[in-house]
């Protein structure tokens, strides 16, 4: 990991807005699939336990941030229509990620604005898909306060009281990210298992 997108070094150096900024452009902006969200929320929450943050505005700045980011992935989706799965990829754009979060988005509906908030890749992209299946925003409105307040409350929450209950363990935030981040990638390899094991279409091009 670029030592430049590592959650402690983007807290001491940008601090709660930072933090804030990045959480916002990871869940909506489809550029920012590369970013930390669930180790940057633990992190953060480590770090007010110890003081650097106040804890009430991280989770109310980041949550806000949740879901409004994912309400302009939305509004992205919605105005570029299914125009977006011919775009040619990019640096920054690539259809994989698109076809795997519509995948999500055909198996598990408007359940996914929850559930893809903690899978990763995925979380950036499933409002976008949203946007361009045309689900009716009030479903997504809906769907997207629970789905960012939760994703928030539960890792800043862990981060805070896991700082609390065990001081020094800051000392072992390597492995603890390490640990999330591992965590948080089984979804995406059971369901890439899950695809190597299905059965191929006899019509289907060989790979």
């Amino acid at each position: 990991m670029l030592a430049i997108l590592e959650p402690q070094h983007i807290i001491q150096a940008l601090g709660l807005i930072g933090v804030i900024g990045i959480i916002f452009a990871e869940s909506g902006l489809f550029f920012g699939f590369f970013l930390p969200g669930d180790s940057l929320l633990f992190t953060a929450g480590l770090f007010a336990s110890q003081g650097y943050m106040n804890v009430a505005w991280l989770v109310i700045g980041c949550a806000l941030a949740a879901i409004i980011g994912d309400n302009v992935g939305y509004a992205f989706g919605k105005r570029m229509g299914p125009a977006l799965f011919s775009r040619e990829d990019s640096f920054f754009f690539h259809k994989k990620h698109i076809k795997r979060a519509s995948d999500f988005y055909e198996k598990y509906g408007a359940k996914t604005i929850v559930l893809a908030r903690f899978v990763p890749i995925v979380r950036t992209f499933a409002p976008i898909v949203a946007g361009v299946g045309s689900m009716r925003y009030r479903t997504f409105f809906f769907f997207n306060i629970f789905g960012g307040l939760l994703w928030t409350l539960l890792l800043t929450s862990l981060g805070y009281f896991l700082g609390k209950a065990f001081p020094g363990i800051e000392d072992y935030l390597h492995v603890v990210i390490i640990a999330i981040i591992v965590v948080s990638l089984i979804p995406i390899a059971v369901e890439w298992i899950k695809a190597k094991r299905a059965p191929r279409d006899p019509g289907a091009p060989a790979a």
